[in-house]
C-alpha cells in the first residue's frame, strides 16, 4: 500500500491541476470520520440505502438465493457493514448456504467488520479481505464453482468517472456467469441544493474527512502540510450529475514530502482535486450497463426516489 500511495501522490501533486485520490482518505481516523459523515442528517445516502434494503429485505434476499448449491456472496467497499448486515441476518436465520466475503481498501475497516460479525452472528462464515476494487476483480473470476452476487453499496461507483465505471463494470461483468448477480447502488439525481448540503456539512466533517489526506501524507511520508491553511469546496453541475471536492491553498506556500524528495509549490487560491461523487438517472445507468455488456434485471428505490439499488446479470 505504501509504495501506492507514494507513487501516487507523487504523480497528483507533480500534475497541473493538482489532485490527490479519495481513497486515501481512509485509515482508522478517516473511516471514523465517515462513520460520522454517514451519521449526519444532511448525508441521505446510507438512510436511504439502509430503507431499500430493509423494507425490500425478502425479495432482496429470495433474488440472491440459490437452493441447489448455495452462493458467495462478496461485497466490494464493505465498510462497516452496516445494511448489508440487515441481508445477513435473513440469509443466515433463513437457510442460505452461503459464504460472505467483505472486501475493503482500509485494513481497519476489515477488521472492525470481522470482530463484529464474529461477536453479533458467530455462526456466518466469513472470509474478509483488505484490497483494492481493480486488484479484486481479477480474483473474482476463481469464484466460479457456484452462484455469486457481488455487491457494491454507497454509491461507490459514483467515485469514478463514466469511461472508469464502464471499465470496472466491464471487468465485473467479465467476472460473473450466466447465474450470477451484481447488485449496486447509485445515487439518483435530485435538488442540487440537497447534493451539496450532503457533501459540504456546516460542522465539517467531511472537511476533516478530505483534509485526512494532507494529515496521511505528512504522517506516513514526512510530508510539513499546513492542514488548517486548506479550505474544503464543493461544487455541483446538475447538467452531467457531478459533485466534485477541493482542497484549496488559502496562501502561497511551499510543502516539503521528506519520503518522496519533493517539493510541491502552492499559489493562493490554487486547487487540489480530491474527489468526484456521480449522480445517475435510470437512462444513465442503463447506459452505463449496455456499455458494459449489462442488463438491469430490478430496481429498488426509496420512499423519496432519492436514491436506488439495481441488480444487474450478465447480458448473453
Amino acid at each position: 500500500m505504501n509504495s501506492a500511495f507514494k507513487k501516487e501522490v507523487t504523480a497528483g501533486l507533480t500534475s497541473f491541476p493538482k489532485y490527490l485520490s479519495s481513497k486515501y482518505f481512509y485509515d482508522k481516523t478517516g473511516d471514523k470520520l465517515f462513520q460520522d459523515i454517514m451519521a449526519m442528517p444532511s448525508y441521505y445516502l446510507t438512510a436511504c440505502e439502509f430503507e431499500i434494503i430493509s423494507k425490500n429485505t425478502f425479495t432482496i434476499g429470495e433474488l440472491f438465493r440459490d437452493k441447489e448449491n448455495g452462493l458467495d456472496l462478496i461485497e466490494l467497499g464493505a465498510g462497516d457493514g452496516k445494511k448489508t448486515k440487515v441481508l445477513l441476518k435473513y440469509m443466515a436465520e433463513n437457510n442460505f448456504n452461503f459464504i460472505y466475503k467483505p472486501i475493503d481498501i482500509s485494513e481497519n475497516a476489515v477488521e472492525l467488520l470481522s470482530n463484529n460479525l464474529a461477536h453479533e452472528m458467530p455462526t456466518l462464515n466469513v472470509d474478509a479481505e483488505v484490497g483494492e476494487y481493480f486488484e479484486v476483480l481479477e480474483r473474482l473470476k476463481s469464484f466460479n464453482k457456484r452462484k455469486k452476487v457481488i455487491m457494491f453499496l454507497g454509491s461507490n461507483i459514483g467515485n469514478l468517472p463514466h469511461p472508469r465505471a464502464i471499465e470496472f463494470l466491464t471487468k465485473l461483468k467479465d467476472a460473473m456467469g450466466p447465474e450470477d448477480l451484481l447488485f449496486m447502488g447509485f445515487d439518483q439525481k435530485k435538488n442540487p441544493q440537497t447534493i451539496l448540503d450532503a457533501y459540504n456539512d456546516e460542522t465539517g466533517i467531511t472537511a476533516a474527512f478530505n483534509k485526512n489526506v494532507l494529515t496521511r501524507i505528512n504522517r506516513e511520508l514526512g510530508g510539513n502540510f499546513e492542514v488548517e491553511n486548506f479550505k474544503h469546496w464543493e461544487v455541483y453541475d446538475p447538467e452531467t450529475g457531478t459533485a466534485k471536492s477541493f482542497l484549496i491553498a488559502t496562501k502561497a506556500m511551499e510543502v516539503t514530502i521528506e519520503d518522496l524528495q519533493l517539493t510541491v509549490n502552492f499559489e493562493e487560491w490554487e486547487t487540489i482535486h480530491t474527489e468526484i461523487s456521480q449522480k445517475y438517472d435510470d437512462k444513465i445507468v442503463n447506459w452505463l450497463a449496455v456499455e458494459a455488456g449489462l442488463e438491469i434485471e430490478t430496481s429498488f428505490t426509496d420512499q423519496k426516489a432519492y436514491y436506488k439499488n439495481y441488480a444487474f446479470r450478465r447480458k448473453e
